[in-house]
């Protein structure tokens, strides 16, 4: 079985379900699983990465390619 029909059928069985308990174990169990996916797949940025970055945002907030976070605040409230 491969995967799309592997979640196709856990959809299917999920939305069956009628305890609230079951779905919470469940939630709980998928961001569990996220998270721990997330922190192997990580990798720390090396030295020379960082020096490029922060160079790289020096030369933007000289140049004038900056957003204050009260404007960027209010952009993203405008999403919704």
């Amino acid at each position: 079985m491969n995967i799309e029909t592997r979640k196709l059928t856990f959809i299917q069985e999920f939305l069956r379900l009628q305890n609230e308990e079951i779905v919470i174990d469940l939630e709980k169990l998928l961001h569990k699983g996220k998270a721990e996916l997330l922190e192997k797949e990580m990798k720390p940025m090396s030295q020379q990465k960082l020096n490029s970055d922060i160079e790289q945002s020096l030369e933007d907030s000289k140049n004038g390619r900056i957003i204050s976070a009260s404007s960027l605040k209010t952009k993203i409230q405008k999403w919704s």
